[in-house]
């Protein structure tokens, strides 16, 4: 049977954002290459033709969870700089689906026990976003404490996010959201307008 030019492309782009969306709702270890396929409309026999491993999947899943990332930052802060970011991405629908949100908070400790190459690419989109960070902060700050900044402020966030939606009570994970956003906004020297 022949396809029309640019099908592998799209079914390789469709498995890519089916692994980016289940890896970060169930985990990686959590999701079977078969339920992977089924869930794209796909049998689990063509996914070798796509993908040599279930770990290439995995880094070319991270490439795409990151890029989408980098683009809602990129808007986010085009619409009302570094603290319109921290808000959105301390707020309740991302809290609720890791599956449309952040790879970072989604997935950091189960990517600390993957192979150097991933890690290596999971440190790459780190330093993109640290970058990201900094270019928003105060002029007035020097590189090495925009640097120390722009960490602190990543961390607080998916550190925040992280116990947001572990806990099992929704007041307290509301809390966890609201002490994440003061934290950053002060870390960032953006005076908090909702305290």
């Amino acid at each position: 049977m022949r396809y029309e030019k640019g099908h592998k492309e799209a079914t390789r782009k469709r498995i890519i954002e089916t692994a980016a969306a289940r890896f970060r709702k169930d985990g990686i270890e959590g999701v079977g290459v078969a339920d992977l396929m089924a869930e794209a409309g796909l049998t689990h026999g063509g996914f070798y033709s796509h993908f040599a491993s279930k770990e290439d999947l995995v880094r070319a899943a991270m490439d795409e969870a990151s890029a989408v990332s980098a683009i809602r930052f990129d808007q986010r802060v085009n619409e009302g700089g570094l603290e319109a970011w921290i808000r959105a991405y301390m707020r309740p629908e991302h809290r609720d689906h890791p599956e449309k949100g952040c790879i970072v908070a989604a997935l950091a400790s189960e990517l600390a026990r993957h192979p150097e190459a991933t890690r290596k690419g999971f440190s790459e989109r780190l330093a993109k976003v640290k970058t990201a960070i900094e270019s928003r902060l105060p002029t007035g700050m020097t590189p090495a404490q925009k640097s120390k900044t722009a960490v602190g402020i990543f961390a607080i966030l998916v550190g925040a996010l992280q116990m947001a939606r572990a806990v099992d009570d929704a007041k307290v994970s509301n809390d966890f959201l609201e002490a994440g956003i003061a934290s950053a906004l002060q870390l960032a020297q953006i005076k908090n307008t909702a305290s």
